[in-house]
């Protein structure tokens, strides 16, 4: 099993900045990447952002530019370093590491932050 730990989430004023980290451990062999989730009220998740072990990165349109994945591979800690942020940020935020195992992909989630942008 996976255990991811998030942190970071809270509250800032539009143009603030604020930065998510999630820790994980347990069965962190064949990790294909790691990423971030946000769930708004009424809306489906959505990708934020996601990293792959190798370091390829992908962002969500609405964060380009504003928001940066990394990832510490020996920790196998992924932060979020969101910039500028916006209202329409406000979410609640999940950590998610996915892995292959017996040729399956398989997903696992953080409990969740939540971060609200105030304007």
């Amino acid at each position: 099993q996976v255990q991811l730990v998030e942190s970071g989430g809270g509250s800032a004023q539009a143009g603030g900045s604020l930065r998510l980290s999630c820790a994980a451990s347990g069965s962190t062999f064949s990790i294909n990447g790691m990423g971030w989730y946000r769930q708004a009220p009424g809306k489906q998740r959505e990708l934020v952002a996601g990293i792959t072990s190798g370091g390829n990165t992908t962002y969500a349109d609405s964060v380009k530019g504003r928001f940066t994945i990394s990832r510490d591979n020996a920790m196998n800690t992924v932060y979020l370093q969101m910039n500028s942020l916006k209202p329409e940020d406000t979410a609640v935020y999940y950590c998610n590491l996915n892995r292959v195992r017996l040729g399956t992909l398989l997903h696992y989630w953080g409990q969740g932050t939540q971060v609200t942008v105030s304007s």
